[in-house]
């Protein structure tokens, strides 16, 4: 079992550490795993709101961190989360059609 834990923090490592590469930024889905499965921005990563916490160690405090979810409600309770932890440049991008139109990526379903 920590085998396992360990594994799937070491694939989420990898995760952020390629899309940060590829954007200059972390995209994160807070929404439940069924809500990411059913359609999510290209490149993001799902982590529910209320796990923001565990937010890997290896992002640094002033990494910009887009956060969406279905209205913007849980992003913007994740996003005051990250603030109250010291993260500088987390930004609020709303739902995720709103967050597809301001950062211009597609909703992969």
């Amino acid at each position: 079992r920590n085998l396992k834990k360990k594994l799937v923090e070491s694939i989420k490592t990898l995760i952020l550490s390629i899309g940060l590469i590829a954007n200059d930024y972390y995209l994160i889905d807070v929404r439940t795993p069924e809500e990411f499965k059913s359609g999510y921005l290209e490149d993001a990563i799902n982590i529910e709101w209320q796990n923001i916490k565990d937010l890997n160690k290896q992002i640094k405090k002033d990494d910009k961190i887009y956060l969406y979810c279905r209205s913007g409600n849980r992003s913007g309770k994740a996003t005051d989360i990250l603030i109250a932890l010291g993260y500088k440049n987390v930004i609020n991008a709303g739902g995720l059609k709103e967050a597809s139109e301001n950062l211009s990526l597609k909703i992969i379903k």
